[in-house]
């Protein structure tokens, strides 16, 4: 695929995977918007793609407050004519038992992790429903395939985008809508240190698991390289993807294995 004439619009593009896709999409000259909901730190990465020869176009977005998403996808469209691909990357995660965890922290990680991710989604479509053309990619998780100690609202949402889009898919493969489920395992990216904990506070820590993940680098390829093939869904990580195989075919496996690990 050639992605120079492609305008490409990902959230959460201020750091971790998101900076990495529009570094590498710098890199392969598309056209390139950048949302999240740091301006600034949108601006450096902005500052970086120009000088790999990309057009860059800064959108602040706040996933927990979608009612501006169809003025800024108009925004997008005026500015560059067309939306050929959508990156759901922005999302929150949590650090916290479900006895722990209040109501309001369930209903914030489901509206910033699904409700905003569907709603920009909602405001994308009919342009790429126009143009008779478009390419949709969530970033979901692992957890997205099973549930996982600490994350119980982090992983219900991941959960709900992985039914809202394999329907999509279902719905929109005659207008030549694509979508490509991305389902990362461990990245070493600052969701762990941004999760939030039972009080609303942020857990200000980086988990092992994430420490020693693959670089947001690597998942960034891994993710072209599924747009670039069509995959309608990517497993990416490293030891830890096999689990999903293992919860898939061999579930009693599955289940002894979560069963030890200790949510602390």
């Amino acid at each position: 695929m050639d992605f120079s004439t492609k305008v490409i619009w990902i959230t959460g593009a201020s750091s971790g995977i998101g900076k990495a896709l529009a570094l590498a999409f710098a890199k392969k000259g598309a056209n390139i918007v950048l949302s999240s909901r740091k301006r600034p730190q949108l601006e450096i990465v902005q500052k970086s793609c120009e000088s790999l020869g990309a057009q860059c176009l800064v959108v602040p977005l706040d996933l927990a407050d979608s009612s501006d998403f169809p003025a800024r996808a108009e925004e997008v469209t005026q500015k560059f004519g067309k939306i050929d691909i959508l990156i759901n990357n922005g999302g929150m995660s949590q650090r916290s038992l479900i006895k722990e965890t209040p109501l309001e922290l369930d209903r914030k990680l489901m509206e910033i992790n699904y409700f905003g991710n569907i709603a920009l989604t909602k405001a994308v479509l009919p342009y790429m429903l126009a143009q008779k053309s478009g390419h949709i990619v969530t970033v979901t998780s692992i957890v997205g395939k099973f549930g996982f100690p600490l994350r119980s609202a982090y992983s219900a949402s991941k959960h709900a985008l992985h039914g809202f889009y394999e329907t999509m898919r279902a719905e929109l493969k005659r207008d030549n809508i694509r979508v490509t489920i991305a389902i990362p395992g461990r990245v070493k990216t600052q969701i762990s240190v941004h999760a939030l904990l039972k009080d609303g506070t942020t857990n200000n820590k980086m988990d092992e698991g994430q420490e020693t993940g693959i670089s947001a680098e690597k998942c960034a390829q891994d993710i072209i390289k599924a747009i670039q093939n069509n995959k309608k869904e990517v497993l990416i990580g490293g030891k830890e993807i096999w689990l999903a195989h293992i919860r898939r075919f061999v579930p009693s496996l599955y289940y002894r294995i979560v069963d030890k690990v200790k949510p602390t």
